[in-house]
């Protein structure tokens, strides 16, 4: 299964993966994120299962982490079956200095917070290149297929400016797992993102956004193999 975003080897994401794989002990429920460095954490915890005898049962948040796990040999078990998770491990497209995320350049950011928010500890695993003051990139907001223009009204009277995410190879939008459309919305600096999070999530027919405030800790990789660890402020 290609990764997404993966064309080289990245230290940085390697690093950080590996080092958050450490978290997770047997006995865990884990929940399995989708990118490309929470792929390096998967494909670790697949060889400690094969190599160290670990005993874990993973919850995906995508078809790509699904894949993943099963190619890694981590038995699967879903939210249903086990709705409270031990940790939940994951990427980021971007992480302020607050440890607010933006997330869903997969376009898995829906089943990504429905998976964060039923852990006990979720953990954010990224480089330096991830890492800004503020946030400021366009915020993911995933919208059922018969309410994006209504959608966008509303996006823009909130001062963002959504663009409908283009598939790369086929004609026509994104479809998320869930079948529905994304749009990418440009917001400049977020100064508040708890504020905007709740904005958004105020929209009739939006069904999730990107913008994540319950990140517990954040581990960033760095060239030399080293790892940072930032955890949230209580």
């Amino acid at each position: 299964m290609t990764e997404r975003n993966t064309s080289t080897d990245s230290p940085e994401k390697r690093a950080a993966g590996i080092a958050a794989a450490g978290l997770v002990s047997s006995g865990m429920v884990v929940g399995l994120g989708t990118g490309s460095t929470v792929a390096y954490t998967i494909k670790e915890l697949g060889r400690r299962v094969k190599e160290e005898g670990l005993d874990i049962l993973g919850v995906v948040t995508s078809y790509q982490s699904e894949m993943l796990a099963i190619d890694a040999g981590i038995r699967l078990t879903t939210l249903s079956q086990d709705p409270e998770l031990d940790i939940a491990i994951d990427g980021a497209d971007q992480i302020d200095s607050n440890l607010y995320a933006i997330k869903g350049g997969g376009a898995a950011h829906t089943r990504e917070k429905i998976v964060s928010v039923s852990a006990k500890r979720f953990v954010v695993v990224a480089d330096d290149s991830k890492t800004s003051t503020q946030l400021d990139k366009p915020v993911p907001v995933e919208v059922l297929p018969f309410a994006k223009e209504p959608a966008v009204n509303r996006i823009r009277k909130l001062g963002g400016e959504p663009r409908l995410r283009s598939a790369v190879k086929k004609d026509g939008p994104v479809i998320t797992d869930n079948g529905n459309f994304v749009l990418d919305v440009e917001f400049g600096v977020i100064k508040d993102p708890e504020a905007l999070a709740l904005q958004l999530s105020a929209v009739p027919g939006v069904v999730e956004h990107g913008i994540f405030s319950n990140v517990t800790e954040l581990y960033i990789g760095k060239k030399d193999g080293s790892v940072k660890i930032i955890s949230r402020q209580k």
